[in-house]
């Protein structure tokens, strides 16, 4: 195993270690002591690695944007009928809040917790929900809606509402209600779009 190797599985740890960590318990709650504990990468290589907290922080944030976002696509079909894949989000989320160790949006909770709008993990939280709005973008455009734009804000609102509903009440079936909420509002979105615009 070259240092390279060791280097790398060595940051692999510390990454997932930090983001189990201020998931589960904040990033203020979590000192680099329990860093050091759960990852087994000495405080020394830690600071080595990431000069700071926060730098330490966001990079593990990134690691869930990507691993998070992997699992969002995977759950919402690549083909097939345009609304089918839009109302998958639902059920996928559903699964999501129900999982053991689901404490809502991790990117929500560490905007939360920072107070500097100008820092770092501010900056991959907002990354991270323009990315989502993107896919979602990406999805409401294939439904052919007047405007799948704002379809898709609208359907961000729901997820990020329906998540954090779901992590106070600690009640699931907030992504049904949602899902409901989005089944109406695609309803009436493509509506106006449909036959029965002629009396607009």
């Amino acid at each position: 195993m070259t240092e390279d190797t060791e280097d790398l599985s060595a940051q692999s740890r510390l990454l997932e270690a930090t983001e189990q960590l201020i998931y589960s318990g904040g990033i203020h709650a979590t000192g680099m002591d329990a860093i050091v504990k759960a990852s087994g990468v000495a405080r020394k290589s830690i600071y080595r690695l990431y000069p700071t907290k926060e730098a330490l922080v966001s990079a593990a944030l990134k690691n869930r944007d990507e691993r998070w976002m992997a699992w969002f696509m995977r759950s919402t079909p690549a083909t097939g009928e345009a609304f089918a894949r839009v109302m998958s989000i639902f059920p996928a989320m559903r699964q999501w809040f129900e999982s053991e160790g689901f404490h809502g949006c991790a990117f929500i909770n560490a905007t939360g917790e920072t107070e500097d709008p100008q820092s770092e993990i501010r900056a991959v939280s907002r990354f991270h929900k323009q990315r989502l709005l993107a896919y979602l973008n990406e999805l409401t455009q294939a439904c052919g809606l007047p405007d799948p734009g704002e379809t898709a804000r609208q359907l961000l609102v729901l997820i990020d509402g329906a998540t954090a509903v779901a992590m106070v009440s600690g009640d699931a079936s907030a992504a049904d209600s949602a899902g409901r909420a989005a089944a109406v509002l695609l309803e009436s979105s493509r509506s106006v779009n449909g036959p029965s615009s002629s009396h607009h």
